[in-house]
């Protein structure tokens, strides 16, 4: 796991196997298929095969995307990291680090009203689920890697100083609280359920 930037999901396109005939469908389409059948059924009651079955494709095409049935989970995770790497990098330098990093974050996590299905199940899945919190730790070490190494940056002291430290992992912190105040009111919307808790969590220097 605010933002007006406002992206069209990935939707890359292969030839898949339906009953003999050529189809398309898409990382996304999948995952999101996946997370819909992991909230109702569970995630270990849910197989691969039950996921292919669900978008019309097969086991083989599952397998082109997704090393296991967790990564479904992190889909966006690339490219959201990506996004919010450019955003810091084209911020203007007189601004307050944390504000730049709070916008940016916010931009980069919430796709619009139209993805709130997807984006909240996707962070339930992340906060409940023991099989995807274990990808999340990697996850979340390369987002505060990203936030440590621009607060470090403007502040014109390491990364690994206490400062950049503290701010990433207070960051991380707030948007997983953030995300389950949006889980308990989804129609809050997820802009007004995370800049709270930034505002409340990460340090600014004094």
């Amino acid at each position: 796991m605010a933002f007006s930037a406002e992206r069209s999901v990935a939707a890359t396109s292969v030839e898949v196997d339906r009953g003999g005939r050529p189809a398309s469908t898409s990382a996304h389409e999948l995952a999101a298929a996946a997370q819909r059948l992991f909230l109702r059924d569970g995630f270990d009651e849910t197989s691969v095969e039950d996921i292919a079955a669900a978008v019309g494709v097969s086991r083989r095409t599952f397998f082109r995307y997704f090393p296991t049935k967790a990564d479904v989970v992190w889909v966006e995770s690339d490219k959201e990291l990506d996004e919010f790497r450019r955003l810091l990098a084209a911020s203007i330098s007189e601004t307050d680090p944390i504000e730049i990093l709070v916008e940016a974050f916010i931009s980069v996590v919430d796709h619009g009203r139209h993805e709130d299905e997807w984006a909240c199940g996707r962070a339930q899945l992340i906060l409940e689920v023991p099989a995807v919190q274990a990808r999340a730790s990697e996850v979340y070490r390369q987002w505060r890697a990203v936030i440590a190494e621009f607060v470090g940056d403007r502040s014109d002291m390491p990364a690994t100083a206490i400062y950049p430290t503290a701010v990433a992992h207070a960051m991380m912190a707030a948007s997983a609280a953030g995300h389950e105040q949006w889980i308990a009111n989804p129609g809050r919307g997820l802009r007004a359920s995370l800049a709270p808790m930034f505002a409340l969590m990460v340090p600014r220097r004094v």
